[in-house]
């Protein structure tokens, strides 16, 4: 078999095994899917009345609904992706990673495996909460096909850089709750960000952290794909955030994984 034949096949492999462990836990990942299910149902029913106001003129809760989803699963992504950070760090702890770099695979398949499998996740994860939003109101009635077709291809560029930078932060936690609190931020930027309520209104000094972030020209590219606003700038930053994410990521868990044990 080629180098390529083998790497395919170590590699959907280990994808195998990480699909299996996440049905056989699944408490992780309901876990991690509940958090952004909350905050869409707590923005939208407790505090939209007040927030829509921001958002329209005549304070429409279903504006706000439109604003607030596409920020919602960006923060799906980043709750979804914290599960294969603790995946990662469950094996590095419990010693089959070592076990792996003994055998006769292909290096590369084991972060492989974990990755394809986390992007897996975050989407199908994407997709519940979506429909939650669109059973709540949410609805797009001037997004194309391809249009449609572009947000979830940014979705699923950003799954993939998101997840990149989990796995690093799993290679280098000593166990997977560090990993797991390591992994917070992923959650928390996107309260700092454009995706609950406009740029324009925070305070003057605190507006360059929301904007200059990977999570907030993102969200407004969703917004202008999917509900026609305006993208500009918005997208080139995107695209480049989710490159220079998957490169760091990809380096920094690859670099790791090389690294021989102490």
């Amino acid at each position: 078999m080629s180098s390529l034949s083998l790497a395919v096949r170590d590699s959907s492999t280990m994808l195998r095994r990480n699909l299996l462990h996440a049905r056989r836990y699944p408490s992780l990942t309901l876990n991690l899917l509940l958090t952004p299910v909350m905050l869409l149902l707590l923005f939208v029913y407790i505090f939209g009345g007040a927030m829509s106001g921001g958002i329209s003129d005549g304070g429409d809760r279903s504006a706000y609904i439109a604003y607030i989803v596409p920020g919602i699963l960006l923060m799906t992504i980043g709750s979804t992706v914290i599960g294969a950070a603790v995946s990662v760090s469950t094996d590095m702890s419990e010693g089959i990673i070592a076990r792996f770099r003994t055998m006769a695979i292909h290096r590369g398949s084991v972060l492989i495996g974990h990755v394809i499998g986390g992007v897996l996740q975050s989407l199908a994860s994407v997709v519940l909460v979506g429909i939650v939003g669109v059973a709540i109101g949410f609805r797009s009635h001037d997004a194309t096909a391809l249009e449609w077709l572009a947000a979830f291809g940014l979705l699923a560029l950003f799954a993939l850089a998101l997840t990149w930078i989990a796995i690093g932060m799993g290679m280098v936690s000593p166990n997977a709750e560090a990993a797991s609190n390591s992994a917070m931020p992923l959650i928390l930027l996107p309260l700092i960000s454009s995706a609950f309520t406009p740029i324009a209104s925070m305070p003057g000094w605190f507006q360059p952290i929301a904007e200059y972030q990977p999570f907030t020209p993102v969200i407004e590219t969703l917004r202008g794909l999917l509900l026609g606003t305006e993208i500009g700038h918005n997208g080139w930053l995107a695209l480049g955030w989710s490159i220079a994410l998957i490169a760091l990521g990809y380096r920094w868990s690859t670099a790791s994984f090389n690294r021989d044990p102490k």
